[in-house]
């Protein structure tokens, strides 16, 4: 049987190679989409993950920071201090605004911190150092790459003359990329020295952490008062709702097409060789022994394919990676054996389907 099912394929190679090379394509896109989706994961909430406040103080009705605006008084810090309990508070400023260079303007995060505290920097620095003064600049690196700055240029931030000191990594959040001055810059960008986007606070005893939340919250009722594990869960959410139902129609199209051409060789083979199989169940064979010669011609095709995909996949990787620095892949060992095996279950989806050709061959076929 598995000569006969071999055989079967080889005797039109043009035919498999173009079928070999279109499920390995739409194997391709899985494994990218994966790789994509990990790093947008990754990429989108790795600011919040790395700043490991105990909690996160933001605008009522704000859980988030990737698709939500929050503008908190500057002057609450104090109150925020006398809290018992509360060891520091570290105001941040979140915004988008325009970075120029030689006249082209590009679109950043901007995120203004204290310096003196460390927290709401960047959090891994590839590349030079992280910000010290208040005319430096912190960018990330695949923002740098694709619009080409580096470390010591200056840029233009909305008229202010700022130095390029440092690159970041874990900042790339696909759409948009992060950038890091004082909360000074920031605040003269935004033109209201009193406002920041919220506070990271820092408190003494962890197990107190949730009464001073709400003693927090008792303080400031239009405040929202988040600890760290709530606040990257919010996140998390947020960056599926957003980018998942993309993932998952483009992943259902590439399904369907792979589990479509599959089928339809499959059932040409079948429909080519009718008399063969006529003949065969002229003998005698039983209808698992012609079903197993289908299964196992799906099974060889998506184990080729699938190999095909592993081998092109990280170089094209690469290239897409070199001309679009913004696009941020994270790759595993789980992502490649889970497309595999869901690669082989489509392949016997493709089989079931073919193998209805099968009850419509006759025997008196075979004295035609």
């Amino acid at each position: 049987m598995d000569t006969y099912a071999v055989r079967t394929l080889r005797s039109q190679p043009l035919r498999l190679a173009l079928t070999i090379g279109g499920v390995g394509l739409c194997i391709v896109l899985m494994f990218f989409l994966l790789a994509v989706y990990r790093g947008v994961a990754e990429g989108s909430v790795e600011y919040v993950r790395r700043n490991k406040a105990d909690l996160w103080i933001l605008q009522r009705n704000v859980t988030n920071i990737l698709r939500g605006s929050s503008l908190v008084s500057l002057s609450c810090r104090q109150t925020i201090l006398g809290v018992p309990g509360v060891e520091s508070a570290s105001p941040v400023l979140l915004l988008l605004t325009t970075i120029k260079k030689e006249g082209r303007s590009r679109t950043v995060f901007l995120t203004g911190f204290e310096p003196s505290t460390g927290m709401g920097g960047p959090p891994r620095i590839a590349e030079g150092r992280t910000v010290g003064a208040d005319n430096e600049i912190v960018l990330d690196r695949a923002f740098a790459r694709k619009f080409k700055f580096r470390v010591g240029e200056s840029v233009d931030l909305l008229g202010y003359s700022l130095k390029v000191v440092g690159i970041s990594t874990g900042t790339n959040a696909f759409v948009i990329q992060y950038a890091f001055v004082t909360l000074a810059s920031a605040q003269k960008v935004i033109g209201f020295p009193s406002i920041v986007s919220g506070f990271m606070i820092s408190v003494k005893d962890k197990t107190r952490l949730g009464s001073i939340a709400g003693k927090i919250q008792e303080a400031f009722p239009g405040l929202a008062v988040y600890d760290q594990a709530t606040f990257l869960e919010n996140n998390i959410q947020e960056m599926k709702s957003g980018f998942l139902p993309l993932l998952y129609t483009v992943a259902a199209i590439g399904a369907v097409v792979l589990t479509a051409i599959l089928s339809l060789l499959l059932s040409v083979n079948i429909l080519e060789r009718r008399k063969d199989f006529a003949i065969l169940k002229t003998l005698g064979s039983p209808k698992r022994f012609l079903r197993r010669i289908v299964i196992l011609q799906a099974l060889l095709i998506s184990s080729a394919a699938s190999l095909v995909g592993i081998v092109f996949f990280f170089p094209l990787v690469s290239l897409i990676e070199r001309l679009s620095p913004e696009i941020s892949t994270k790759s595993s060992l789980g992502q490649i054996l889970a497309v595999v095996v869901g690669v082989a279950c489509l392949s016997l989806i493709s089989s079931s389907i073919s193998i209805q050709k099968l009850r419509k061959i006759y025997l008196l076929e075979v004295f035609r």
